[in-house]
């Protein structure tokens, strides 16, 4: 068992139903309710470890696998001498076999089981065993109940498995109740609605155990990324600016050059030897030099350059960009050969199909593209809704990934990263001190910084730099500051790295 984040090395995720098939293949191979009881004691294990003197313990049982999961616990914790009260949702005679042999376990061991949806005292701890991964709708009646008594706890919140209430391949809250957990265990495989969407907040510290399963040869809906790809080479005393990579930012609307600033100067932290900034802004009075980075580069009309330079140039388009992105973007995406679209540009292609079929047509040409919505942006690249992109992160990135044949970055917490064909990632860092305006900008800049110092052109190079970007875009914000992270002081954090 070990806690999971900070990640140590990229992780597998699986969805509800690879998990269930799992779990079967190993039960077969096992004696009978060997993976239950093994979970049980990983439970007793890590609630005993995370809660040493709590002496009242409440599991909420449920129906199903989850709650002999409890019960199974229950009968560990009983044995340490702690006060043990279990509220057992659901009909004790329909319960499946593996958990119908733990409750005539835990009966037999004295574990007092109770069919009230809440503890007869306070507990120092509470367990949720209630759903688990087999939930596939909103809870109700006595279960929802139940979840509500959960939540009211104030003392520590054990999930098994999964918070009840939360859709396993998702993140999202099945309904209006779902627990809010201290910790989570995880048994057998990671789920990825754990770790994007509602996930994080639902789950807290996520915690994992195998049950001493090999699921190697398992092929995972998505993978849990962070920070694995080896620093930049130090540099060499004959480097010159020139081997780093020139950058271009093409943005800045009248308003809106504070964006592409934003953007400009984390590419320059990030190590590209040039930065130019082409503003959109051409009224009189915009400025052409940014005082506290005079390094940057401004060229009106750098977009009209030769082709030449356009194609050695990592270009990001679309930072505070308004409607005026719309008219160096033909161009842009007719002869950049790395591009990253952001803002503005992404909701100039969702309302120009032209726009739409020339970045199809990119990676025809050998020509990698990386997209950057935040959820809105990426609804309307996608003709829906909002809450239909939260819905399902992972459809909604690996949809768009395909239907631009282009790698994508879908912001938000647990930053999904997709490309045409592949298994998705899930990035692991980052938290709420991001949730302020002008980050998105950062990230485009260093992920364009990052890309100029990187030999090849193709997708695969664009969504391996992709994740290092944003890998360590996340991880410059942790440990979170109270309240937001400026973005200007992100630029920082990152420079530091």
């Amino acid at each position: 068992m070990q806690p999971v984040l900070p990640l140590t090395r990229d992780l597998p995720l699986f969805d509800a139903a690879q998990t269930r098939a799992l779990e079967q293949r190993a039960s077969a191979a096992l004696p009978p309710h060997t993976l239950m009881r093994r979970a049980g004691e990983s439970v007793a294990r890590l609630a005993l470890a995370l809660a040493p003197h709590a002496q009242r313990i409440w599991i909420a049982a449920g129906p199903g696998n989850n709650g002999g999961d409890g019960l199974e616990a229950a009968i560990q914790l009983l044995r340490f001498g702690k006060t043990i009260e279990v509220s057992l949702i659901g009909d004790a005679a329909a319960l499946p076999a593996d958990a119908a042999d733990a409750y005539a376990r835990a009966r037999a061991a004295g574990v007092r089981i109770a069919t009230s949806v809440e503890p007869v005292e306070p507990p120092d701890l509470a367990i949720d065993a209630l759903l688990g991964v087999g939930a596939s709708r909103a809870p109700a009646g006595p279960i929802a109940e139940c979840i509500g008594h959960l939540n009211a706890v104030e003392g520590l919140r054990l999930a098994i498995d999964l918070p009840s209430g939360l859709h396993a391949g998702t993140g999202q809250a099945l309904g209006a109740d779902c627990v809010r957990a201290s910790h989570t265990l995880a048994l057998l495989t990671l789920k990825p609605g754990m770790f994007t969407g509602l996930g994080r907040d639902q789950a807290g510290r996520v915690w994992f155990d195998t049950l001493h399963v090999d699921t190697s040869d398992a092929g995972p809906c998505a993978w849990l990324s962070g920070i694995d790809m080896p620093r930049a080479a130090p540099r060499r005393h004959a480097q010159h600016k020139g081997s780093f990579g020139d950058v271009a930012i093409v943005g800045g609307a009248p308003g809106m050059g504070g964006a592409a600033l934003l953007a400009a100067r984390a590419a320059h932290a990030a190590g590209a030897g040039r930065v130019y900034v082409d503003l959109l802004d051409r009224t009189p009075g915009a400025p052409r030099v940014d005082l506290l980075r005079p390094e940057l580069m401004f060229r009106d009309d750098w977009v009209r350059a030769s082709g030449e330079a356009l194609a050695r140039t990592t270009v990001v388009c679309g930072c505070g960009g308004a409607d005026a992105v719309r008219a160096p973007l033909p161009r842009l995406l007719s002869v950049a050969r790395r591009l990253v679209l952001d803002a503005d540009a992404l909701n100039a292609l969702a309302t120009d199909a032209s726009l739409a079929t020339l970045l199809r047509a990119r990676a025809a040409r050998g020509h990698a593209s990386v997209l950057t919505p935040h959820p809105l942006e990426a609804a309307r690249l996608l003709a829906c809704t909002t809450d239909q992109v939260q819905a399902d992160r992972l459809r909604a990135a690996a949809e768009l990934a395909n239907r631009f044949a282009c790698v994508v970055v879908l912001k938000g917490s647990g930053s999904v990263l997709a490309a045409p064909n592949a298994v998705p990632r899930i990035n692991s860092t980052g938290n709420a001190a991001l949730a302020t305006a002008g980050t998105g900008d950062v990230l485009a800049g260093w992920l364009a910084g990052r890309w100029a110092q990187r030999a090849g052109d193709d997708a695969a190079t664009g969504f391996a730099v992709a994740r290092q970007a944003v890998a360590e875009h996340g991880a410059a914000a942790e440990p979170p500051p109270p309240g937001a992270l400026r973005a200007g002081d992100l630029i920082e954090r990152l420079a530091q790295r």
